[in-house]
C-alpha cells in the first residue's frame, strides 16, 4: 500500500492524461467489437445469397471506417498513456537526484555509486513500464475480456463461450502466483546489475591504479565472475518466462480447439450460423491478446513494485545535514564576517570508538591566517570538514561571529566559505566552466585575476584551447598541480570571508607555493584563512597554528612561539630541515658524480 501512495501522487498529477488515454482505449475496445459482427453479417449474407454488392460495399466501408478509428485510438492512448509515464519517469529522476543532493557525506560513504546508479536507469525504467504499458495492458485485458465475453454469448452462443473461456480462466489463477515468484527474481536481478554497474564505475574510474600494479588479469576474472552472477540472476527471470509464455499459448490453443470442435459441430447442425461461427473464431482470437497482456502486466507490475521499493528506499532516508526549523526566515539575510569560535570542539565519526577530534578550544578573529598542522590522521580535514557543517555538532561547540553553526542556514554558511579539498574534484568540462564553479555572476576579468592568483593562468594560456580546454573525467587530462590550482582558482573565485584550503599546495613546487602565499596575503587582506598543510614552509608564517596530536590540540600560537616550546611543531620543523638537507645534498653529490663522468669521457675520448 506504502508502494501505491507513493507512485500515485505522481500519478494524480497526469490524472488528465490518464484518463484520456483510458477513455480512448475504452472506445478502440469497442469499436472493436463490430469487425467480427460485420464479416459475421456478410458470410452470411453470401453464403445465403441475401445480400448484394450495395450490402457488401456498405460493409466493407463500416469497416475500413472503423479501421481508421482504430488507428487514430490506438495513436491516442499511446500519445496519453505512453507520455504521462515518460513525464513521471523524468519528475521522479529529476526529485530522486535533488533528494540526494541534500545526504550528507556519511550516506555517500555507506552506498555505492554503481548501485545509485540502477536506481536512476534500470529501476526507474522498470517504472515507467509499471505505470505505462503495464496500465494499457491491465484495462485493455479486463475491458476487452468482458466486452467480448458478452458479445460472444448475445450474439453467438452462450455454452460454447463458457467452454471456450474455460481454459483461461487457469490463466488467472497460474499468473497470480507467478507474479509473487518474479517478483522476487526480479529484486534480486536488480541487485546484481548493481553490484555489476558498481564494480565497472570503480575499475574505470582506477584503470591507473590497476594498471600501475598490473592488476588487469585480477580485475578481469573479478569481473567475470560479478558478470557471472548478473547473468545467473537474469536468467533466473527469464527461465521463468520461458516455462510460462508456453503454456499461456498451451491454454490459449485449448480454447481455439474447443471452439473448432464444438462450435464447428453447432454450426454443422444448424445451431448457430456459418458467419457467427466465423465471428467466433474471430472473438476467440481478440481473446488471445488479453490473455497474453495479463501475463505482461503481472510481469511489469511485479518488476515495477520492486523497482519503486528500492527508489523508496532513497526517499526515505532523511538529510543528516538540514536546516533547524525556522532558521531561513530569521537568519539568510546576516552575512558572515569570518570570527570563528571553537569551544571544546568534540566529534566522534559514526562507526568510531574515539573521537576524532578532542575538547579544541579556540578563537579566530576575522581576518586571521589560521594553519593546522598534523600527522596523517589526526583530524584535520574533519575540523573543516565540521566548519562547513558536512557533519553535525553538538550546540555551541562551533561559532561564526557569534552565532551557533546550527542555527546558520546551510545555503548561506557555504556561500561565505569558498573550499579546496584534498582531492581538487574538477568535472569533465571546460576549464572555464570549473573556475567559475561556485559564482554565478561573473566577467572574464575576475576569471583571469583568480587564475593568476593561483599561478595556472600561463598553463592555460599555454593550452591550444585556452579557457576553453575540456578536462576529462575528473580532471584526469591535468597535472597534479595544475588540478590543484585550478581548484584554488575556482574558490578565489567566490572571494569569500572564509577560505579553506586542505592541503592545497602539496603537488606544487617551492616557488609556485611561496609565489601563490604571496598572492593569498595581498588578496585575503582583512579574510579569514584556513590552510591545511604537511609542510612547515607552507604555514610559517601564518598568524596562528594549530598543531594537532591524535585529535587534541596539542600546540597553539605563531611560528616563533611554537619553536621555543621544543614540542612537537619544533620537532616537526627540525625533521623537515634534516630531510631538506640531505635531499640538497643528495642532488649536489649527483650531480657532481655526473659532472666527473662527463670530464672522463672527455679525457678519453681526447
Amino acid at each position: 500500500m506504502d508502494t501505491f501512495r507513493f507512485i500515485f501522487q505522481y500519478i494524480k498529477k497526469h490524472r488528465r492524461q490518464y484518463g484520456a488515454g483510458i477513455l480512448t482505449l475504452f472506445v478502440v475496445d469497442y469499436a472493436n467489437l463490430f469487425i467480427p459482427k460485420l464479416t459475421g453479417t456478410v458470410t452470411d449474407g453470401l453464403a445465403a445469397r441475401t445480400m448484394d454488392w450495395d450490402g457488401v460495399a456498405s460493409c466493407l466501408v463500416s469497416i475500413f471506417l472503423f479501421g481508421v478509428t482504430l488507428a487514430l485510438g490506438r495513436f491516442l492512448w499511446r500519445f496519453f498513456i505512453f507520455g504521462a509515464s515518460r513525464s513521471i519517469e523524468k519528475e521522479l529522476r529529476n526529485d530522486m537526484f535533488a533528494h540526494l543532493e541534500k545526504m550528507s557525506v556519511e550516506y555517500y560513504n555507506e552506498h555505492k555509486t554503481g548501485d545509485l546508479m540502477t536506481r536512476f536507469t534500470s529501476d526507474l525504467n522498470a517504472v515507467r513500464m509499471s505505470i505505462g504499458p503495464a496500465v494499457i495492458c491491465v484495462f485493455d485485458a479486463s475491458v476487452m475480456t468482458v466486452m467480448v465475453v458478452c458479445q460472444m454469448m448475445y450474439y453467438v452462443n452462450v455454452k460454447l463461450t463458457l467452454l471456450a473461456v474455460a481454459p483461461m480462466a487457469l490463466i488467472c489463477v497460474g499468473e497470480i502466483y507467478y507474479g509473487k515468484i518474479i517478483h522476487k527474481r526480479f529484486l534480486k536481478r536488480q541487485e546484481a546489475v548493481s553490484d555489476l554497474t558498481d564494480f565497472v564505475q570503480e575499475s574505470f574510474s582506477g584503470v591507473r591504479v590497476i594498471k600501475a600494479f598490473v592488476r588487469e588479469r585480477a580485475q578481469l576474472r573479478a569481473f567475470a565472475k560479478t558478470n557471472q552472477n548478473s547473468m545467473e540472476k537474469n536468467l533466473n527471470v527469464i527461465r521463468l518466462q520461458a516455462v510460462v509464455m508456453p503454456l499461456l499459448d498451451v491454454i490459449i490453443g485449448l480454447s481455439v480447439l474447443v471452439t473448432l470442435i464444438y462450435g464447428g459441430y453447432l454450426a454443422l447442425v444448424g445451431d448457430i450460423t456459418l458467419g457467427r461461427f466465423v465471428a467466433f473464431n474471430q472473438y476467440v482470437n481478440m481473446l488471445v491478446w488479453p490473455m497474453l497482456a495479463c501475463g505482461d502486466a503481472i510481469h511489469m507490475f511485479s518488476q515495477g513494485s520492486a523497482s519503486i521499493r528500492r527508489i523508496q528506499e532513497v526517499f526515505n532516508e532523511k538529510p543528516e545535514i538540514a536546516d533547524q526549523e525556522g532558521v531561513k526566515e530569521t537568519e539568510e539575510k546576516q552575512a558572515i564576517r569570518g570570527d570563528i569560535t571553537l569551544n571544546r570542539l568534540t566529534f566522534l565519526h559514526r562507526g568510531q570508538s574515539e573521537p576524532t577530534l578532542k575538547d579544541i578550544t579556540l578563537s579566530i578573529p576575522a581576518g586571521t591566517t589560521l594553519a593546522i598542522i598534523g600527522r596523517t590522521g589526526n583530524g584535520k580535514s574533519t575540523l573543516v570538514n565540521l566548519l562547513l557543517h558536512l557533519y553535525n555538532t553538538k550546540p555551541g561547540m562551533i561559532q561564526l561571529d557569534g552565532r551557533d553553526i546550527n542555527t546558520i542556514p546551510l545555503k548561506t554558511l557555504r556561500e561565505n566559505i569558498a573550499y579546496v579539498p584534498q582531492d581538487n574534484f574538477l568535472f569533465s568540462d571546460t576549464l572555464k566552466s570549473n573556475i567559475a564553479f561556485g559564482t554565478d555572476d561573473w566577467d572574464m576579468e575576475d576569471l583571469v585575476r583568480a587564475t593568476k592568483a593561483a599561478c595556472i593562468h600561463e598553463n592555460i594560456a599555454a593550452f591550444p584551447d585556452g579557457y576553453e580546454t575540456i578536462v576529462g573525467e575528473r580532471g584526469v587530462t591535468l597535472s597534479g598541480g595544475q588540478k590543484q590550482r585550478s581548484s584554488i582558482a575556482r574558490a578565489l573565485m567566490k572571494d569569500a570571508p572564509i577560505l579553506i584550503l586542505d592541503d592545497a599546495l602539496s603537488a606544487v613546487d617551492t616557488d609556485t607555493e611561496e609565489h601563490i602565499l604571496r598572492n593569498l596575503k595581498k588578496n585575503r587582506a582583512g579574510k579569514t584563512t584556513i590552510l591545511i598543510a604537511h609542510r612547515i614552509s607552507t604555514i610559517q608564517n601564518a598568524d596562528v597554528i594549530l598543531a594537532l596530536e591524535d585529535g587534541e590540540a596539542k600546540e597553539i600560537g605563531n611560528h616563533e612561539t611554537l619553536m621555543k616550546k621544543n614540542g612537537i611543531y619544533r620537532s616537526m620543523f627540525e625533521q623537515q630541515q634534516l630531510e631538506a638537507a640531505i635531499s640538497e645534498r643528495r642532488a649536489a653529490f649527483d650531480g657532481k658524480r655526473a659532472l666527473d663522468g662527463r670530464e672522463m669521457v672527455g679525457r678519453v675520448q681526447g
